[in-house]
């Protein structure tokens, strides 16, 4: 943290505290999303039928998964909004809604109390989360990226990522803990309402930690701000940058939901391991990408993007498969950790170098609502889905390692993505040097 503490000046906002209040936020996004995975076999045993147990659990992974279809809506809607009315303003909206959706979840009553609207409300709840998350990295990457120092860029926006690993691992600490008090009936029965109940608990002192954020200078500087017409149109102008940015995250949130919130499923319904030792090792995974996030990031801004994300798209490609053949060869703790500990290695170097990578790529006047539209795209379409996804391939094949087939087809999206970048940015330097011509 030395080097955010040692900023001053024209970067007086790039300070360790002005960092923490942006990425708060964003901790409360990926709570609400890893809770939701950890606890999908109770959730589907409270709201949904029980007579097809791999029904409901499907169902329930669908439902999480549902919530990321609104993401792009929230991208396009409340991205306009930050770029037009400030980084700020915005990043308050999205977390008063997503403690709206978040109190939704901890307090539907279950489906033998209210039938089929227990279904519903739980969609409903994760539906307004997906549409406030669809702005939340975006904002905050696009936040970091303009307070961040020159030279910084890739160490400061990794703290957007490694604020979500801080959920991840408070998450599974508290599903541990839990566990271990209340056993695993208590908690399919009732005790997994508590982390979202947590969660509710937690949002005024977030808000308030919100507020005291500042306007980045580079928002204030710009004399015009786009209304949301202007926006939709060079976000459409632009579409060749946001459907390579989409391919760019496509290997970031398919390997990020793959190794925490499927993890638990994955542990104790396939590998047969206890839930307990499932979310030990989520809690590694989570320690894992916090500390590999902003020493990569850094790594990034000393050897550029390109080279990381070529090279560690590659290594998911290439390991993904056998090293979880292996693992479903012998399942065993030891073997999971192991395993997923690699899979964090390679997440994190990737996503340390894209997500920046992104933000460099995007328009600065329309920033904000292109990285969200990229990114929601990506988690809409592949993320979201991949616990399903995952559980899907595993149950109509029958190997149990076929999510690392899926894995790596997201490293390959990934690599055809850092292959069409530098046309895009030689496009978007003459688009730009026509415009300043034409002027």
């Amino acid at each position: 943290m030395s080097a955010i503490q040692g900023t001053s000046g024209a970067n007086r906002q790039g300070t360790a505290a002005n960092i923490f209040r942006v990425a708060s936020g964003n901790f409360l996004e990926m709570y609400d999303f890893m809770v939701f995975g950890y606890y999908a076999s109770a959730i589907a045993h409270t709201f949904f039928p029980e007579s097809n147990p791999f029904a409901s659990l499907m169902l329930t992974l669908m439902t999480f998964g549902a919530g990321f279809l609104m993401r792009p809506l929230g991208a396009m809607v409340l991205g306009a909004y930050i770029d037009h009315h400030g980084r700020r303003k915005g990043l308050l909206i999205t977390l008063g809604l997503m403690a709206i959706g978040t109190l939704t979840i901890a307090c539907v009553p279950g489906y033998h109390s209210i039938g089929v609207m227990a279904p519903i409300l739980i969609l409903l709840g994760r539906l307004l989360q997906g549409f406030s998350a669809g702005v939340e990295l975006g904002g905050v990457s696009v936040y970091l990226s303009e307070i961040a120092p020159k030279g910084k860029k890739g160490f400061y926006v990794s703290w957007q990522s490694a604020s979500q690993q801080v959920a991840v691992v408070f998450a599974a600490l508290l599903g541990v803990l839990l566990n271990h008090l209340l056993g695993n009936e208590m908690m399919s029965e009732w005790g997994w309402r508590i982390p979202f109940v947590i969660g509710c608990l937690i949002v005024p002192f977030l808000f308030w930690i919100r507020r005291m954020m500042e306007e980045t200078d580079d928002f204030q500087r710009r004399r015009h701000h786009p209304a949301m017409g202007e926006i939709a149109r060079s976000v459409a102008s632009n579409w060749p940058i946001v459907l390579v940015g989409m391919l760019m995250v496509v290997t970031t949130t398919v390997s990020f939901y793959m190794i925490t919130a499927f993890t638990p499923t994955f542990g104790k319904t396939v590998l047969l391991l206890s839930e307990q030792q499932s979310f030990v090792v989520t809690l590694c995974v989570g320690l894992s990408n916090l500390i590999w996030l902003p020493i990569m990031g850094a790594v990034s801004d000393k050897v550029g993007r390109r080279p990381l994300l070529l090279i560690f798209s590659t290594l998911i490609l290439l390991t993904s498969y056998p090293t979880l053949n292996w693992l479903v060869g012998s399942p065993s703790f030891a073997r999971l950790l192991e395993v997923e500990l690699w899979l964090s290695f390679l997440y994190a170097s990737y996503n340390a170098a894209m997500v920046v990578a992104l933000t460099e790529v995007m328009p600065a006047e329309v920033r904000a609502t292109g990285f969200s539209m990229a990114y929601s795209l990506a988690t809409a379409i592949f993320g979201g889905f991949t616990p399903a996804i995952s559980s899907y391939l595993i149950h109509i094949t029958g190997n149990k390692a076929m999510p690392g087939v899926w894995l790596s087809f997201s490293a390959v999206c990934g690599l055809v993505a850092i292959v069409l970048l530098p046309w895009i940015r030689r496009q978007r330097a003459y688009q730009q040097s026509m415009m300043k011509t034409a002027e």
